[in-house]
């Protein structure tokens, strides 16, 4: 599918009516007519949020942006494994810069004009130091504020060099303040409420790792945490030798699950948690949200499953009632 068939598809589907929950969902001070959202790593530079929310999300994370564009790692740079129902990926935060980002959602999405939230994810400039990466996550910020709903800041994606290691206590805490000061500040200087901050992680993290980011994100006031990113481990008899992240299949979507309940129990569920990896039926959903997820993001699941998995899965969720909230 070209992006210039997005308009024709959008009214093609149109008619499926967007699945919303009886009540909003209501997180970060935010309203999602339901729990289903679409990871980042699809829409990167939020030219289509219009069309994802014709095909039945409630919410949509775009990028992973950077400040300026930059064309990632060399290609071939996607893999897929039908038998698994996965993928591996080395994008390496491919996109067309901040300011490009801008330009679309503001155009094509507006802020205030929407059926559901945007969220931007945002990231480091591969070429930028790791000393220096909060100056690309505050750029990002700045330059996007005006049409975010909420923001992800985005360390643990596997194929930029060295970002992993922002997860880390030599990085994590002022890289985490400096953003918070910056979104605290500006909300300050425009009259306006801050606008909800929550963080991705690697599934790849120690219980104890996950406890030092955890206590940072409590400390700073952060609104949510994302689990989880994909996963430079293998399973057993997965035999591709790609480098890059593996998300999708049963191998993502245990890990995941466990590092959801890990945090819902360690925080007394007062972390917010978006669930990710390996959503590729109701059940494994539900899982999630059996897990402590409030709401969940799909990725992988969309490809296989056809362009109406979303729709379906908020439905089912919706069905379940309270048993699922």
């Amino acid at each position: 599918m070209t992006l210039g068939a997005l308009p024709t598809l959008c009214s093609l589907v149109r008619r499926c009516n967007q699945v919303r929950e009886d009540k909003p969902v209501k997180l970060f001070g935010l309203e999602f007519p339901n729990r289903i959202g679409l990871a980042a790593g699809m829409d990167k530079d939020g030219e289509f949020p219009r069309a994802i929310e014709a095909l039945g999300f409630g919410h949509a994370e775009v990028g992973t942006v950077t400040p300026e564009e930059q064309p990632g790692n060399p290609r071939p740079r996607l893999f897929r494994y039908p038998e698994e129902q996965a993928l591996i990926n080395r994008m390496g935060f491919n996109n067309k810069g901040s300011q490009v980002m801008l330009n679309a959602l503001a155009k094509n999405y507006p802020k205030g004009k929407r059926g559901m939230p945007v969220g931007v994810n945002i990231g480091k400039a591969k070429i930028t130091p790791l000393d220096q990466a909060a100056e690309d996550y505050v750029a990002c910020f700045r330059q996007l504020a005006d049409q975010a709903d909420y923001f992800t800041i985005n360390i643990s994606s596997p194929n930029t060099q060295g970002l992993r290691d922002l997860q880390s206590a030599a990085y994590l805490r002022d890289l985490l303040q400096t953003i918070r000061d910056e979104n605290l500040s500006q909300a300050k200087k425009l009259g306006r409420a801050p606008h909800p901050l929550l963080l991705k992680i690697a599934p790849d993290l120690s219980f104890k790792e996950i406890d030092e980011i955890v206590g940072v994100l409590l400390e700073l006031s952060y609104d949510g945490i994302i689990a989880t990113n994909t996963t430079i481990q293998r399973p057993d008899g997965f035999s591709s030798k790609e480098t890059g992240g593996l998300s999708g299949g049963a191998f993502i979507r245990k890990r995941s699950n466990d590092v959801i309940n890990y945090i819902y129990k360690a925080t007394d569920g007062k972390l917010p948690i978006i669930g990710v990896g390996g959503i590729d039926s109701v059940e494994a959903a539900g899982e999630k949200i059996d897990a402590g997820a409030s709401m969940v993001q799909i990725y992988t699941g969309w490809v296989y499953r056809g362009p109406f998995f979303a729709r379906d899965l908020a439905k089912a969720l919706k069905s379940k009632g309270e048993n699922w909230i």
